[in-house]
């Protein structure tokens, strides 16, 4: 069984999840994604739920449907995507640590020091 953050809506999760399958290329450029029947069957949640999930990602232009045939990823799509969650990252994460760092007297030297030891441990 699927399961979903009781904190966030399910529509956005499901929305995340079939952009996290783009990023991860799951499903690539023009490739045809599961339909709303096949995803509320996946998911076992509300039809309408689903819909507005797949309806965000067609706004911001990462899928598109055909009338008849089915939803397709967007050429470009995940690196629309990447880009998108580059800047997310950098707000939510980079910016902060930045800020911390510079109330720490962290000089950018030690930051960077601090990153690429942790790299070479971690990655």
């Amino acid at each position: 069984m699927t399961h979903f953050d009781e904190n966030k809506p399910i529509f956005l999760q499901v929305k995340e999840r079939i952009e996290d399958q783009i990023v991860n290329d799951q499903l690539k450029d023009e490739e045809q994604i599961p339909s709303t029947t096949q995803l509320v069957q996946i998911y076992k949640i509300n039809h309408l739920t689903i819909s507005k999930g797949i309806n965000l990602l067609v706004e911001k232009g990462v899928i598109f449907k055909k009338r008849g045939v089915g939803m397709f990823v967007a050429a470009g799509a995940k690196q629309k995507l990447l880009e998108e969650r580059k800047e997310t990252f950098m707000d939510e994460y980079v910016l902060p640590m930045l800020e911390e760092a510079d109330k720490l007297g962290i000089s950018r030297g030690e930051l960077e020091s601090m990153l690429k030891g942790r790299k070479n441990d971690e990655f």
